[in-house]
């Protein structure tokens, strides 16, 4: 029996998945979570063998959850479940440690598909998105840094629990000029706000010490 979670905070989606998996002899939904600490929770307590993950929830967003869950529980499956077919989007959840990436536009059934190949150990993506083109793209961006110098160290100051004008002080810049460097961190990194932007630090802190 495959047992499935999912996270997602779109409740007439995720109804309709739960009504598609419930007539299935080989898949069981084991839990839902709205939100990505909801999530973790749940994983811990339950873990099942494949997870559909949105990619923006509240909380802890689907990117970092995906890596907090791969280095805690590595053998489980994540499938990114999302509107968002950016290449940036893609790669992220592919460097997190997603096995498949299907949009919520996708056919239904599709996803039964993509449970059954991540749970035999297999990826499986949307047929409208470019894999191997997004594969290529992810290895040149490795080969340089998505964040600048200045972005780093602004970051590893956030991870330390700084306030903005704390880093503009310590940098002896405007706080205007740390507001500006944190807008283009969350666009580059794919986040929605400030909150997600200290998860991040706190969650990618090792990389910064």
């Amino acid at each position: 029996m495959i047992t499935v979670a999912i996270a997602e905070d779109h409740q007439s989606l995720t109804d309709g998945i739960h009504l598609l998996l419930e007539y299935e002899d080989d898949i069981s939904l084991i839990g839902q979570a709205v939100d990505g600490e909801a999530l973790l929770e749940l994983v811990r307590d339950k873990e099942p063998a494949v997870i559909l993950m949105d990619i923006k929830m509240p909380k802890i967003d689907g990117i970092v959850a995906t890596r907090l869950i791969k280095k805690e529980f590595p053998d489980i499956a994540i499938i990114a479940f999302s509107m968002f077919d950016q290449s940036s989007a893609v790669s992220q959840m592919l460097d997190a440690g997603a096995s498949g990436y299907l949009l919520k536009n996708s056919p239904l059934e599709e996803v039964l598909n993509a449970i059954r190949a991540v749970a035999e150990g297999k990826e499986y993506f949307d047929a409208s998105l470019d894999i191997e083109g997004l594969r290529k793209d992810a290895e040149k961006t490795k080969k340089k840094p998505l964040l600048s110098k200045s972005e780093r160290e602004i970051l590893k100051l956030i991870g330390q629990g700084k306030t903005t004008s704390e880093i503009a002080d310590l940098r002896f810049t405007a706080v205007s000029t740390v507001e500006k460097h944190r807008k283009n961190m969350i666009r580059k990194l794919g986040l929605t706000g400030k909150g997600e932007l200290l998860r991040y630090a706190l969650e990618r802190k090792y990389k910064f010490e």
